[in-house]
């Protein structure tokens, strides 16, 4: 069965990429599955060892990436990415050019296979308090919580049509992306935790808008029904840093569904190691 590493939410942080790419060149996997917000925080400069690197892809992961593939040769693991909601979508391009090179595959809206087990990408997460859209969606209606912002009222780093912004939901989305197929050998690979889950729980507790209280739960009700109704193999998913802290775990299960998540709030990488054949066994790491 294919050993598979998770690691999700690393913002930009050469340390949480050394270890796994160290990680990786001690024992390659048969498959690394990065599931957001790769990407420093606004694309910022970033500094490690005395170097600066404007720009992350180009310049810091993808000489990484080709160093390691040579490395490897032939034991090079199949990497399947998708982008977080903290990862500006102008940055796509250079994520797509990536994976034409080979060097990962790009799964955000898309299907791929790994030794019989289907794989899903998704990016978007319903709407939260922050400016930047690109990646946000409505969740199962037009429905915003109380102190967030709606998809169409924020910042975007690439233009997206009206329709989109205000009437695109991510139940629609999922629900075009798995087809109507099984998928008890499904993998999804999503940013956003189902709802009202251990994975989803946010450092709320006590915050009212407009005497209204906030959910402490602020993961995706859609993704939640579609596990409910359609019981993937495993879901993978990150997005809430402070979830497993505040839950204390970092898996949780909807129905028969393990669910997994790499979010981490402290300074470590989390390394999520499991086999899809067996998910209730994963393992999770900080180092």
């Amino acid at each position: 069965m294919p050993r598979c590493l998770f690691a999700s939410d690393l913002h930009g942080r050469t340390d949480r990429y050394e270890t796994l790419l160290a990680e990786v060149r001690a024992r390659p996997p048969a498959a690394v599955f990065l599931g957001g917000d790769l990407l420093p925080h606004g694309l910022r400069p970033v500094r490690a060892a005395e170097a600066e690197y404007a720009d992350f892809l180009g310049d810091y992961l993808a000489p990484r990436l080709r160093a390691l593939r040579a490395d490897l040769g032939g034991a090079y693991p199949r990497v399947f990415v998708i982008l977080g909601n903290d990862d500006p979508r102008s940055a796509e391009a250079m994520v797509r050019a990536l994976a034409d090179e080979g060097l990962w595959e790009y799964v955000h809206e898309r299907r791929a296979t790994l030794e019989g087990w289907d794989i899903f990408g998704y990016a978007c997460v319903p709407p939260t308090p922050f400016q930047l859209k690109d990646w946000e969606r409505y969740d199962v209606s037009r429905y915003v919580d109380p102190g967030c912002v709606a998809p169409e009222d924020g910042r975007r780093t690439v233009p997206a049509p009206e329709s989109e912004l205000r009437y695109a939901t991510i139940a629609d989305d999922l629900a075009r992306l798995t087809g109507d197929g099984p998928l008890d050998r499904a993998i999804l690979l999503l940013h956003t935790p189902p709802y009202r889950t251990a994975l989803d729980r946010a450092a709320l507790d006590g915050r009212v808008i407009d005497h209204v209280p906030v959910d402490v739960h602020v993961g995706s009700i859609a993704v939640r029904r579609l596990i409910e109704t359609r019981r993937p193999a495993v879901v993978l998913c990150g997005h809430i840093h402070e979830a497993p802290r505040l839950t204390g775990t970092w898996c949780d299960r909807v129905g028969a569904t393990p669910c997994l998540t790499a979010a981490h709030d402290g300074p470590e990488l989390a390394l999520v190691e499991f086999d899809p054949a067996d998910p209730g066994a994963a393992t999770r790491t900080l180092r």
